[in-house]
């Protein structure tokens, strides 16, 4: 594990910490996720941010202009200390770090739902209430599309795939068949 990645989880963890005393989780996670967004769309800000040469003073009043009236005083706060120091380029890690703490400390999971095409939100939800027995956890849905399935769905949860998918059954159908041939 690199040293960034410790140093990005140690903001995470005293983040979530910070915001569970004070009933902000969602809040922050929220928070956390515009501010990413809003550099990936803006990829000259995120270039500023992140440039050696500026210093802190500049880059600290920059993002005083843009979000300081947007976020919380504790979401403001972590960024002006990973800018005070030099630690900018953690963010994004951060955010990643975060969002699993708390969904951890909350009893949550995501699952990124893999279909041929566009769902419908009852289907989504469906999905959500089957995974989340299954689990023993609330489950979050994202989805997106994989053109390459025929037919049926795969559920990414963690490091887990569940895969229901039409080709994902061909496959295994093919396997069975081979291993029978085979004795």
């Amino acid at each position: 594990m690199s040293q960034d990645t410790i140093v990005a989880k140690r903001y995470a963890k005293a983040l979530f910490e910070l915001a569970k005393e004070q009933n902000k989780i969602a809040q922050v996670e929220e928070e956390l996720k515009f501010i990413v967004a809003v550099l990936k769309e803006n990829s000259d800000l995120h270039k500023l941010i992140k440039h050696p040469g500026i210093g802190t003073v500049s880059k600290t009043a920059l993002l005083k202009n843009i979000f300081e009236s947007q976020l919380s005083e504790i979401t403001f706060s972590t960024l002006l200390l990973l800018i005070d120091k030099g630690r900018e380029e953690l963010l994004e890690s951060l955010v990643g770090y975060f969002v699993t703490i708390a969904s951890e400390a909350l009893g949550q999971a995501k699952a990124i739902v893999y279909t041929p095409v566009v769902l419908q939100q009852a289907e989504l939800d469906h999905i959500a209430a089957t995974f989340s027995q299954l689990v023993g956890k609330q489950i979050r849905v994202e989805t997106a599309i994989d053109t390459s399935l025929l037919g049926g769905i795969k559920v990414r949860i963690g490091d887990r795939l569940y895969d229901g998918s039409l080709s994902g059954k061909l496959d295994r159908l093919q396997k069975s068949l081979n291993s029978t041939q085979a004795l």
